[in-house]
């Protein structure tokens, strides 16, 4: 506890009136973004920690007079699959942050400026390790209420997140955005349009798996040249259409999004599901999901396998898809208002 106090004291004293010689210094690509640490205003602290020997970088936002001596309701966020807390999972930390939460956005360990190796690796296990790693981390810094601990994921993030609160009751609400349970579509494909070739795919990755074991080298899939707009257009699915634009062409990518997971972690990723055991969830559950989203059975899935509570709620945004939940001011704004009144009322 001292230590992270030290820590924070220390940060806020480089950080404050920062001069402004980048467009951002802290790199982020979200609309609003703080660009210094103001007085009276949310303060951002990046801050690093280890989860199971793998060091984690993420940013703490702090809600404006945050005071040590006062306590606090927080909030830990997951970012999408193939995202970095300088995008969706950072706004919604600030956001969280200006209503006078303290919030945590992380790098999933192996991805973005977290550590861990080999690259991309996105395994269950490691994902919902990271939010219990933020709560472990939170919950030491100075002003949390350790009973007022909410969580939030997005898209992937959303799937881990109602898995991690299926056995974490630190966490007291929970609440997800554009939900996509990973481990359905890894094994039945995106709208189960692959289940005939499950098979296949599963014997793929155990060779891929047998190769690292005889080689030491870690087997990728090929890598996805940039899809033409002709080859847009025909993509039967608009996750993938709008995603390719969010992650790739936007003002919204990143340098440090969208690796690619090895082979062999299909393995992990295909014997799981995000929802085998939503009866777990007693805590109170807000999900958000955009009217033509065409992830949205993922989130309908959720909603009907979550018998364990019986404060639930679902959002839908009206005539939106999944990817611009993330970045349309108009959803977003709608997406901000209701996630902020669910954890008013439950924390």
């Amino acid at each position: 506890m001292k230590k992270i106090l030290m820590t924070a004291v220390a940060l806020l004293t480089m950080t404050t009136g920062m001069a402004q010689e980048r467009v951002n210094p802290w790199g982020m690509v979200y609309d609003n973004a703080i660009m210094e640490n103001a007085t009276d205003a949310v303060q951002l602290l990046p801050v690093t920690y280890d989860v199971d020997g793998i060091t984690v970088s993420a940013n703490v936002y702090l809600p404006a007079g945050y005071d040590t001596a006062k306590r606090y309701a927080a909030v830990v966020v997951s970012h999408p699959n193939g995202g970095v807390k300088e995008q969706v999972s950072g706004m919604f930390a600030q956001k969280l942050s200006e209503a006078g939460y303290i919030a945590i956005a992380c790098d999933a360990r192996y991805q973005g400026q977290s550590g861990g190796r080999p690259r991309g690796t996105d395994k269950p296990v490691n994902r919902i390790g990271d939010i219990h790693g933020m709560i472990d981390y939170i919950l030491q810094f100075p002003g949390v209420d350790k009973e007022r601990i909410g969580a939030f994921g997005i898209c992937g993030g959303g799937g881990y997140t109602v898995a991690a609160a299926q056995s974490d009751k630190r966490i007291k609400a929970v609440a997800v955005l554009s939900m996509f349970n990973t481990g359905r579509v890894r094994r039945n494909g995106y709208c189960d349009s692959q289940v005939s070739t499950i098979p296949e795919r599963l014997r793929q990755a155990s060779a891929a798996r047998q190769q690292e074991a005889e080689t030491g080298v870690t087997v990728y899939p090929p890598q996805q040249k940039q899809p033409t707009e002709d080859e847009l257009k025909a993509m039967p699915f608009d996750l993938y259409r709008e995603g390719v634009f969010y992650y790739t062409t936007s003002k919204y990518a990143h340098p440090n999004n969208g690796s690619s997971a090895p082979l062999s972690n299909m393995l992990d990723l295909m014997a799981w599901d995000a929802t085998d055991r939503m009866a777990l969830i007693d805590q109170p559950l807000f999900m958000i999901v955009g009217e033509k989203a065409d992830s949205r059975y993922m989130t309908d899935e959720a909603m009907q396998k979550a018998t364990g509570t019986i404060d639930k709620s679902l959002f839908i945004v009206p005539g939106t898809t999944h990817i611009q939940t993330y970045y349309v001011p108009e959803y977003v704004e709608q997406e901000q208002a209701r996630l902020v009144e669910f954890f008013n009322s439950k924390l």
